[in-house]
């Protein structure tokens, strides 16, 4: 199912943007840019959860 296909990639882009951020955190000495890299990966967290949520509801909505 093409909606599965393209919710599986943006959960995938998601994980790596929230990865990236993470990474940015940990190399920069700017307090500033560490806590907002930081901010930007706890949103990543919530918007990974969202998609999987969404990924549950129609896998759930397909075995009706």
């Amino acid at each position: 199912m093409t909606v599965k296909k393209d919710l599986d990639k943006a959960v995938a882009a998601a994980e790596s943007a929230k990865g990236t951020y993470a990474a940015f955190a940990q190399s920069t000495e700017d307090q500033n840019a560490k806590t907002m890299f930081e901010q930007m990966s706890q949103d990543m967290d919530r918007h990974i959860a969202q998609l999987n949520s969404r990924l549950s509801s129609t896998a759930e909505n397909q075995l009706k």
